[in-house]
This record gives C-alpha cells, sequence and structure tokens, in this order.
C-alpha cells in the first residue's frame, strides 16, 4: 500500500453507467482483535462507496473483489470539515453569545448547538461541490 493511499478492500454491489458501488467493512480499532467476540464491543459497519470511473460497466460486474484508494490529503479534509470546523463554530458561536451578547450559559449553549446545525446544513448544501475534491481509485484484485 502506497503511504499517500488509504485503501479498503471491498466487494462491487452493483454498477449504473460510469459509477460502481463498493460495499466495504470498516472497522473499529478493536473490530480486528481475535477476542472481539468474547468482549462484545467491536464495532464493524458496512459501507457503500461510489467510484466514478469511465468504463464502468465494462470493467466491473456485481460481486467482484476490488479494492477502493483514495489520498490521505482528502481524509484530512473531510476530517477537518466534519469535526474541527464544527468543534470551532460551535466555541466561536458559545463565546460570542457569553462575551459579546450577555447571554446565560443555557442560552448560550442551545445558540451555539443551533450555530453548528446551520453549520452542518451548510455542508449539505455544498456537499456537491465538497465531493468532486474527494477522488476515490479502484482496481480489482486478482
Amino acid at each position: 500500500m502506497a503511504s499517500g493511499i488509504i485503501e479498503h478492500e471491498g466487494i462491487v454491489s452493483r454498477v449504473e453507467g460510469d459509477r460502481v458501488y463498493v460495499k466495504i467493512t470498516s472497522q473499529s480499532a478493536c473490530g480486528a482483535c481475535k477476542a472481539r467476540e468474547a468482549c462484545g464491543l467491536a464495532e464493524a459497519q458496512e459501507k457503500i462507496v461510489e467510484v466514478t470511473t469511465p468504463g464502468a460497466q465494462q470493467h466491473y460486474t456485481a460481486g467482484e473483489s476490488v479494492t477502493v484508494g483514495v489520498r490521505r490529503s482528502a481524509g484530512a479534509v473531510a476530517v477537518i470539515l466534519a469535526y474541527v470546523g464544527a468543534l470551532a463554530v460551535l466555541l466561536g458561536a458559545l463565546a460570542a453569545a457569553v462575551a459579546a451578547l450577555g447571554w446565560s450559559e443555557g442560552r448560550s449553549a442551545l445558540a451555539a448547538l443551533a450555530a453548528v446545525g446551520v453549520y452542518y446544513c451548510v455542508l449539505w448544501l455544498f456537499r456537491h461541490k465538497i465531493e468532486h475534491t474527494i477522488h476515490f481509485s479502484i482496481t480489482k484484485n486478482y
């Protein structure tokens, strides 16, 4: 695996036009532990990744084993948008409500939560623009 790429193995669930839908299993850190069945805390989630690739219908079929990759920098951008941005909005709104507006802590907390909700709505509105900055690659496993 290349150091600049995050890769996951998966199975093609379906192909539509130039899009390949790949089912991958995302595991938590304890998901690979040998004692996970006894522990009961292991988390494994199935996710569908949409990969746009030219000639998808000619090259891929449902049930094939593939590897999906994404640049590490794209993963970092996603983390920044999803978590760091939301935290900055939360803290900024809370500080502004308490210090600048002089609101009570309860009212300020509700305003900060509402600001985070607005932040996620704005991200949702720009999802198609954000989508184009994160490119997945796909290769067959032989």
